[in-house]
């Protein structure tokens, strides 16, 4: 862990540090619903309360969860009989309900609701007899979850671009195209750009599949990055909206960097800055925001300012087990 730098030998000496805050950052409300859906579970049925996958890709969270009680396991021949056992909000294939149920276990379902209404798409454009082209990484949770919606074969993965072009399907093959929530949003308009150029009869879904909390996010990112000479991104390696903001800044001109924690900045990020963008993954507490700041605090005058891009105020609702 860095310790904090003295105040006369702080890095850029008395120099203020403007720090800019992205707003919205951090959590997101299906973020928020599956970590109340692992916390009432602990209260209703206390612990151990077992968790498919991290609940949410933050370590923090994760922990701190733990701590009451919750245990998170990759696969669920790993839940012991007679527990209950929550499904991580990125969602999961068909089969792991299925199993629960064959086993006789409690399950309680954590699936975002942005993410389960691509599920429901993925499984109507089946029904209506087309492919799927579905964009977005592979061996990510949320994708793994959303091909186990439908039979094997039936959808065909685009990562980049360049992928587009190599797509081949027999002639008249009716397709549609759905995506991860989480993606970038400018990447993912110039693929299915691409995919309507190529395929000029594919069909999109009616609104686009990237969540709200993933395009606002990136849109504060890009509306403080030109001001700032480094921009903090709080959040995990393997979440995908997190990275996607890390992106955002690098390509607005800015250098940016990947955080778990306030401990992981290094003094020697600071020389030469006198503006730092902060901003949180959809999974990353406000509580390491603050610490962030505090820590910046700690080298420099920090005069700090929050800069708006949207409001958000989405709630989702809890599982019916839950809600009575």
């Amino acid at each position: 862990m860095n310790a904090p730098l003295p105040r006369e030998t702080a890095i850029g000496g008395q120099r203020p540090l403007t720090v800019l805050v992205a707003a919205p950052r951090g959590f997101c409300a299906g973020v928020d619903r599956a970590i109340e859906i692992v916390e009432r579970a602990l209260e209703r049925f206390g612990p151990p309360v077992y968790v498919r996958h991290e609940i949410v890709h933050n370590r923090f969270v994760v922990d701190g969860l733990k701590a009451k009680g919750a245990v998170f396991v990759e696969e669920l021949d790993m839940v012991p009989d007679g527990v209950p056992v929550v499904f991580s909000a990125h969602g999961v294939p068909k089969s792991v309900p299925a199993a629960a149920e064959e086993r006789g276990l409690s399950y309680l379902d954590a699936t975002c609701p942005l993410v389960s209404k691509v599920h429901r798409q993925a499984e109507r454009q089946v029904q209506a007899g087309r492919h799927i082209v579905f964009i977005g990484h592979r061996g990510h949770p949320e994708v793994i979850g959303t091909f186990g919606q439908v039979p094997d074969g039936a959808m065909t993965l685009v990562e980049r671009l360049e992928d587009v072009a190599t797509l081949e399907f027999a002639d008249n093959t009716p397709l549609a195209f759905l995506t991860q929530t989480t993606l970038s949003v400018d990447d993912t308009a110039a693929i299915v750009a691409a995919l309507k150029q190529r395929f000029p009869d594919i069909v999109g879904p009616k609104a686009e599949d990237i969540c709200y909390a993933t395009s606002n996010r990136q849109a504060a990112v890009k509306a403080i990055a030109p001001d700032c000479d480094l921009v903090l991104v709080i959040g995990a390696p393997n979440s995908s909206n997190s990275v996607r903001l890390v992106e955002v800044a690098e390509r607005s001109g800015t250098p940016a960097q990947l955080i778990g924690r306030a401990s992981d900045i290094a003094p020697e990020w600071l020389e030469d800055v006198d503006t730092v963008g902060v901003t949180a993954g959809a999974s990353a507490p406000e509580t390491l925001v603050r610490e962030v700041v505090e820590r910046l605090a700690s080298w420099r005058q920090v005069e700090e300012h929050t800069h708006v891009a949207a409001e958000e105020r989405m709630i989702f609702k809890l599982p019916r087990q839950l809600a009575e």
